[in-house]
């Protein structure tokens, strides 16, 4: 079986899984969330499982991270503002609503993201932007915080790519203030004081509840899901889950 069709496979099973699972966990109370205020008294609560679960050594292994310099070559000289990498004059943006835990999100970063930033965001024909559509688990809702965190020093998408090359098991308590300082670190954030009060703010929180209800809106229902937007498309345009790289550059080209 093809790598297309396997994860695309096990995407739907997954999605499957969750939304049959879901009737019994506090996931479902995320995914059914319809006001920011609900969603934002649940994060409150994940401050605190997360700092509980500090212990937990499964999944993400904070003491050994791999790939730090392959992740610093690939977005050498390349702009970062906040969540969103390339140049401000790029006249296409490529919009991920992803979640940091998601193992499909994972491999859309290492299979197709190289191929993307050295044909379209180097030579400044788009600009990718990363928004969190944080739905495995509450411990996704964290992790979200911290890479906005990052990003506000200018960091965020190392922060991202370094957090999928080191990523555990989704739902396994990898996800612990150990773990996103260690990815924070190995990402180059200057300020680890400053990152550790921003992931924790009030403005961080409403960030992620914000950028999961448009993803509701869109009608997205798994990760990673994309949009774009340029001169050749009538505002934001759905692509959902493109499969190929060519997928990625026909739409990229009918949207320049």
């Amino acid at each position: 079986m093809s790598n297309k069709r396997e994860r695309e496979k096990r995407r739907e099973e997954r999605i499957a899984a969750e939304t049959q699972a879901a009737s019994g966990e506090r996931r479902t109370r995320m995914l059914q969330i319809g006001a920011g205020a609900v969603f934002v008294a649940i994060i409150a609560v994940v401050v605190v499982i997360v700092v509980a679960s500090s212990s937990s050594k499964s999944g993400g292994d904070a003491s050994n991270l791999v790939e730090i310099n392959h992740v610093d070559k690939l977005l050498s000289g390349i702009p970062q503002q906040k969540l969103v990498l390339g140049k401000a004059s790029a006249p296409v943006e490529l919009i991920e609503y992803g979640d940091l835990q998601c193992p499909i999100c994972k491999e859309y970063s290492e299979e197709f993201l190289p191929s993307l930033i050295d044909s379209q965001v180097k030579p400044g024909k788009l600009k990718i932007i990363f928004r969190n559509f944080p739905i495995i688990s509450e411990e996704s809702i964290p992790a979200g915080q911290a890479a906005i965190a990052a990003g506000a020093q200018g960091r965020g998408w190392n922060y991202i790519e370094l957090w999928y090359r080191n990523q555990g098991e989704e739902r396994s308590g990898y996800v612990t203030d150990e773990f996103m300082e260690s990815i924070a670190k190995g990402a180059g954030v200057e300020d680890l004081k400053k990152f550790n009060q921003e992931r924790k703010s009030k403005a961080t929180q409403e960030e992620v509840t914000r950028t999961y209800q448009q993803a509701q809106t869109f009608g997205f229902s798994g990760t990673p899901s994309f949009a774009i937007k340029g001169p050749g498309t009538n505002g934001i345009e759905l692509l959902n889950t493109p499969e190929t790289i060519e997928d990625f550059e026909a739409a990229i080209q009918k949207a320049s």
